[in-house]
This record gives C-alpha cells, sequence and structure tokens, in this order.
C-alpha cells in the first residue's frame, strides 16, 4: 500500500481532484489517501471538500487578508516541510497552477518525493498573463515524475519543452468527471435555492465570474462598465455574479453594480448550485479556467474576459471567445447573444476537454508507474 498525499488549496484544484481521489479511496489496499489542504481559499475550499463527501486529514490554514505572493509562499513551503517530515509520503499530487501547486511541488522535490501533476501542459507562454499562474505551472513541470495532460495540445507543448514523452499522459480534463459525480436530483435540489434567493432561472440568465489578479484595477473597472451597460439595455434578463471574497474585486463589484435590479450579487457558491447556473445560462462571461472546460458540456457559449487562454482548444472548437478586459468586445460580443432567443444560440461542437474517464486512466497509471518502480 502507497501513501499518497493530495495537496490542494482553492476550490477549483478540488473539484479537479475530488473525482481522482474518490477513485483512489475505492482502492484501500493499494493506497492509503492523505488529503492535505494548505486552505489557500479557506472558506471555498472546505465548503467545496464537503460537497464531495471529503474530509481533510491536514488543514494548514495558510490563508491571510491581501496576503503578498511571496509571504503566502513562505507559510505553505514551511508548513508543507513540515507535514513531509512527520508523515511516511511516497508520492504527492497536485492539480493546475496555484500557490498551492508549486509548493507541493517544491516541498516534493526537496524531500526526492516523486509528484503527479493533474492538468498539466497548459500554456499561455507569458508570463504575465496570467500571473503568476503560468510561470507557476512552468515550474511544476520540471520536477513533476508523471504529467497528465488534458488534451494533445497539452501534450505537445510539454514535449517541446523536452519533458520525457513516457511521463506525459493524454487523459481528459478531471472537471468533466466531477460534473458526472453530480446526479441528476442533486443539481435539481439546486433550483430550491434560487427560489428562496428569488432569482428567477429561464432562458434568459447570464452568468458572470471575475477573479483573476491580472483583472485586478483598471481592467475590473472596464468588466464592470461592461456588465453595468448590457444589465441596463438586457433589462429583461437576470444577471448572476457569484462575488469571489477577495476585497480587490468584491468592494468594486457591490459599490458598482448592488443597486441594479435585474443584477444579483451571490456569496461565492457550493459546487452544485455553480453547475446549475451554467446548466442554465445563456451567456457566460468569465476569466475562470474551470468554468471555460465546463460550460461547453451544456452547450453555453463563453466569453473569455482575458487577453490570453492556456485553454485554446475551447476558443479553436468555437465554443469559446477571447474578449480580454476590453468594454467594447465584452458589449459587442455579449450583444450578440443575448439579442437572439436562447435556442439559437446553442452550440453544437462538442466538450474539447474530456469525456469523463480521466479519473479512471490516471489510478491505472500511478498504479502501472508504481509496479514499475517494484
Amino acid at each position: 500500500m502507497k501513501n499518497i498525499i493530495f495537496i490542494f488549496g482553492t476550490r477549483p484544484e478540488i473539484i479537479k481532484l475530488a473525482p481522482v481521489i474518490l477513485e483512489m479511496k475505492k482502492l484501500p489496499d493499494k493506497y492509503n489517501v492523505i488529503i492535505c489542504n494548505t486552505e489557500q481559499q479557506k472558506e471555498l475550499s472546505n465548503q467545496t471538500l464537503t460537497y464531495f463527501g471529503l474530509k481533510a486529514d491536514i488543514n494548514l490554514d495558510c490563508m491571510r487578508e491581501n496576503q503578498s505572493l511571496s509571504s503566502v509562499q513562505s507559510r505553505i513551503l514551511t508548513s508543507l516541510d513540515k507535514v513531509f517530515n512527520e508523515n511516511k509520503i511516497e508520492a504527492s499530487i497536485v492539480q493546475g497552477d496555484t500557490m498551492t501547486v508549486l509548493c507541493g511541488a517544491l516541498t516534493s522535490f526537496y524531500h526526492k518525493i516523486p509528484v503527479f501533476h493533474v492538468e498539466a501542459g497548459l500554456r499561455s507562454y507569458d508570463i504575465y498573463e496570467p500571473f503568476p499562474e503560468e510561470v507557476m505551472r512552468q515550474m511544476t513541470s520540471r520536477v513533476a515524475a508523471l504529467h497528465f495532460a488534458p488534451t494533445e495540445t497539452n501534450k505537445n507543448a510539454l514535449l517541446k519543452e523536452n519533458i520525457d514523452t513516457n511521463k506525459i499522459f493524454t487523459v481528459g480534463n478531471t472537471v468533466i468527471d466531477a460534473l458526472f459525480c453530480l446526479s441528476d436530483k442533486v443539481i435539481e435540489e439546486s433550483r430550491k435555492f434560487y427560489e428562496e434567493q428569488k432569482i428567477p432561472i429561464d432562458n434568459k440568465l447570464v452568468l458572470i465570474t471575475a477573479h483573476r489578479r491580472e483583472n485586478h484595477g483598471e481592467r475590473i473597472d472596464r468588466i464592470i462598465d461592461a456588465i453595468s451597460y448590457l444589465a441596463g439595455k438586457y433589462f429583461d434578463h437576470t444577471f448572476v455574479i457569484p462575488v469571489h471574497p477577495n476585497p480587490n474585486v468584491k468592494d468594486k463589484i457591490h459599490a458598482r453594480l448592488g443597486g441594479l435590479k435585474n443584477i444579483h450579487l451571490l456569496k461565492p457558491l457550493d459546487y452544485p448550485y455553480l453547475v446549475y447556473l451554467m446548466k442554465h445560462a445563456k451567456l457566460i462571461l468569465t476569466d475562470s479556467g474551470g468554468i471555460q472546460e465546463e460550460a461547453p458540456s451544456f452547450a453555453c457559449p463563453t466569453l473569455v474576459m482575458r487577453y490570453e487562454t492556456e485553454r485554446k482548444e475551447g476558443i479553436d472548437a468555437g465554443v469559446s471567445k477571447l474578449v480580454g478586459a476590453d468594454y467594447d468586445k465584452i458589449t459587442e460580443e455579449s450583444e450578440k447573444i443575448l439579442a437572439l432567443p436562447k435556442d439559437k444560440t446553442r452550440l453544437t461542437a462538442k466538450n474539447p476537454y474530456g469525456d469523463g474517464t480521466a479519473s479512471v486512466k490516471i489510478e491505472k497509471i500511478i498504479s502501472d508507474f508504481f509496479n514499475n518502480q517494484g
């Protein structure tokens, strides 16, 4: 039996690692699963764990208000070093490109423990777009023993960086697995939540999320200006914004959009509540990576409020479009969709990010890795 530690700290990491954790927990003779939450996003991460019926074995409480990148990195590294010293760990698993991912990979490397990287090979090749994630995922790739690439594009990016082809596996994205973890009953139960909030969920629903660090400052002002314009022109549509707790985003959104009748500002949502909105949305405006991958499963057009995306498969497939934090592009592209009935705007292309079997593939590859070691 191998002691495997899953290291995460944000809601998207948990959503995408939960299917892998659940898959490996089915095999207690093969794996002793240790769940470590750095709590980089304390409230959001613990909220999401509960939904999947999971609980962290180790909580590190590394979150501080308005923390700098260097301060949170030092706290996570120091805390993880203690975890590795106090536990027998034979492999670590990280997902994505957060500070927690980089620190988990570095700590594993310092302890000469193999690290397995889920969602490897995403690249924009601009170190400031997204910032700081682009550098974090590139650095993680230098020390990973196994790279689980969602798509062939991601695999090819790793090959161009001289990563050993025998360490790279195209498995699809585990976020699609997570969607399949949700029963129809669970998703429909979310309806009660929106009824209680008196938020109409119909064919004129617009979902908006904005939180990325590179969109702070003037960019979030332009995004808010565009949303305000669209809500005023399409007053018969309902705009729902789950507001990220970061005060750089939260304070401005509430100050500028809080008084508009057809805009509903919510606290960060439980995962099934967010999926329910994606399932029913006419349009999604987002700077989130995960939503770019999930929305095509519901045939919902998505405008990506970023200037670069490492998820180019969606752009190539025509299921999403880059609009940046550009007022004119956001409003122009949104109006193309909002001016039409919902049934005239649905996507026809398949989701390019996976078929929901990534977790099974990952477990098999990890099992083979240990067998070959032996």
